[in-house]
């Protein structure tokens, strides 16, 4: 049976339409173990010390697909292809033998998350279906797109979050088939346990279909992931299996997702550089403490308005109280005031452009960190500047969605993120 992609013409929706698709996973016969084999999504990878203890994990760690390493862009695609084609020529990736969505559990004792993984029909922001949140970065697109043409795969889901009622529905069939047995079972070194199941059952597919043609979505995670098949599902004629894309959808009325920051690290600019550019911009205060008082005093500093940490010196620096002037110069005015007094705006608009002159689409400039300490340790390593960041809350990130506001790129980190490598979606199937 094929892929996602009807053989004819599918009526406009008014809401989500998630369909079963033929996953293809990992033999746990063919494998060390399948923890060995996930990765984190290809974003959240640091590289290059995370990528090289994945490699080295199991041959066949997904992360030999999401970010294939070789000399050139189009070299780097080619091998991803050609390992892909290999996995499933050995068996060591097969496809289940019927169409399903599945149902995804991860928790780690502390956040329990379920969802359930389909192929979802791409919708215009337009038609209000899916709710971007986040700019991207074009040459980010760019790269996902070439890799995903090479290879025909969705190999990781992004993460989509909607408002059920938490109980009945799609949220009750999932509910129903966590009491039985899983398709697999793994716990991975960061400690977070992941289940997959099976759902099959013609019933339990039209009660999840017909109830998530009443909601919209917002992108969690994934941004770039979603720009790129909007992109690619314009280089083929619908219908097409172009026409979806896999996701994670989770109910956060049942399922509360954490929200944290994504941190920015300056390369080639020493932290001396970037306090000195501050003066008589903001406040400076110099912290002798330990990372998590840092975040404390920052979390403490944000209640009142923009704050960040600067780090990379072997100290932490409060970064807050901005010049109202300044900010009025160099923050664009025609934005909802919810857009205008983000800390990511202000980074991106003031500090970035007008006070550091950092191009921020250059990856040689700017990198996007998702773990503190890393960004921290990086920064100090490098000789550069670790800008840490204070979460943005779930509420605020929504309003401006449905507003139709994109707030700057990586502005938040929405959890926990679903494991790439427990399923994947072959468009020619």
């Amino acid at each position: 049976m094929k892929n996602a992609g009807p053989a004819e013409e599918t009526p406009a929706r008014s809401g989500l339409e998630l369909t079963p698709f033929r996953g293809l996973r990992y033999d746990p016969d063919r494998v060390g173990s399948l923890a060995a084999v996930t990765s984190p999504p290809y974003d959240v990878v640091v590289r290059p010390d995370g990528l090289l203890h994945l490699e080295s994990a199991d041959p066949y760690n997904i992360v030999r697909l999401i970010l294939p390493q070789a000399g050139t862009p189009t070299a780097r695609n080619e091998q991803a292809a050609e390992t892909l084609h290999r996995w499933l020529a050995d068996g060591v990736l097969a496809a289940d033998s019927e169409p399903g969505l599945y149902v995804y559990e991860q928790g780690d004792g502390s956040i329990l998350q379920r969802g359930l993984i389909g192929a979802l029909r791409l919708s215009e922001p337009a038609d209000g279906v899916v709710l971007p949140h986040e700019d991207v970065i074009p040459h980010v697109i760019t790269d996902r797109a070439a890799l995903m043409r090479a290879t025909s795969t969705n190999m990781e889901p992004l993460l989509l979050t909607y408002r059920g009622n938490g109980s009945t529905g799609a949220t009750a069939v999932v509910e129903r088939t966590v009491e039985g047995p899983p398709l697999l079972s793994t716990t991975t070194e960061d400690g977070f346990s992941h289940r997959l199941w099976a759902v099959t059952d013609p019933g339990d597919l039209t009660e999840i279909q017909a109830d998530l043609a009443g909601h919209q979505a917002l992108i969690a995670d994934g941004h770039h992931r979603w720009a790129t098949y909007l992109r690619l599902r314009t280089e083929h004629p619908s219908p097409s299996p172009w026409d979806y894309g896999l996701v994670l959808l989770v109910d956060t009325a049942r399922y509360p997702l954490r929200v944290r920051a994504i941190h920015r690290l300056l390369h080639g600019l020493p932290v001396s550089d970037a306090l000195a550019a501050l003066d008589g911009h903001f406040r400076v205060q110099r912290l002798d403490v330990a990372l998590p008082d840092a975040l404390s005093a920052l979390a403490d500093a944000a209640c009142a308005g923009n704050a960040f940490l600067l780090a990379g010196d072997g100290a932490f620096h409060l970064v807050d109280r901005p010049d109202a002037d300044l900010l009025a110069r160099t923050i664009p005015a025609d934005r909802p005031p919810a857009w205008r007094t983000l800390d990511a705006t202000v980074l991106h608009a003031t500090l970035l452009r007008h006070v550091w002159r950092i191009p921020e689409d250059s990856p040689a400039h700017v990198a996007y960190i998702h773990d503190t300490a890393a960004t921290v340790e990086k920064a100090e390593r490098d000789g550069g500047t670790a800008v840490l960041m204070h979460p943005v809350r779930e509420e605020v990130v929504r309003d401006l969605a449905r507003q139709g506001v994109t707030m700057p790129r990586k502005s938040t980190s929405f959890g926990p993120k679903p494991a790439s490598g427990l399923v994947l979606r072959a468009l020619h199937l």
